[in-house]
């Protein structure tokens, strides 16, 4: 279960599991910039999913995968229009041929958040907390 509640001011704390992030906006918009926006953490986990998904399948497979450093980049210039795009590179680290760079390129795409930001109807119920169902 995930839990947040307002730290001060516009920052929120967030608790997943024993991890503890701060959410915040940037002064900008009324915020300390304190954490990231929550359009970041969004982007970012479809980024480390990415990565671990990666990184795991090459375990899996002995791959001679070393490392990966992921950039996700958002154009979000027509979000109100129902478009949101993220761009990810990937840099692949490690003694790998061309088949299997193109290999972990094919299984980045499918990496549990790559699908279901992609190919899953999201539904969000929101309710107030102690209001009878």
């Amino acid at each position: 279960m995930i839990r947040i509640h307002n730290n001060k001011g516009l920052q929120q704390q967030i608790e997943i599991g024993s991890h503890q992030l701060i959410g915040d906006v940037s002064p900008a918009l009324g915020g300390d910039g304190a954490g990231p926006e929550p359009h970041d953490l969004f982007d970012a986990a479809l980024g480390t999913c990415k990565a671990l998904t990666l990184l795991l399948y090459a375990r899996q497979r002995g791959l001679p995968l070393e490392g990966i450093d992921v950039h996700v980049e958002r154009d979000d210039s027509e979000e109100r229009q129902g478009n949101y795009r993220l761009i990810v590179d990937l840099a692949l680290q490690g003694p790998l041929d061309e088949a299997q760079r193109q290999q972990l390129l094919r299984v980045a795409d499918k990496c549990p958040i790559h699908k279901l930001m992609t190919s899953t109807d999201i539904q969000v119920e929101t309710r107030l907390a102690g209001a009878p169902a």
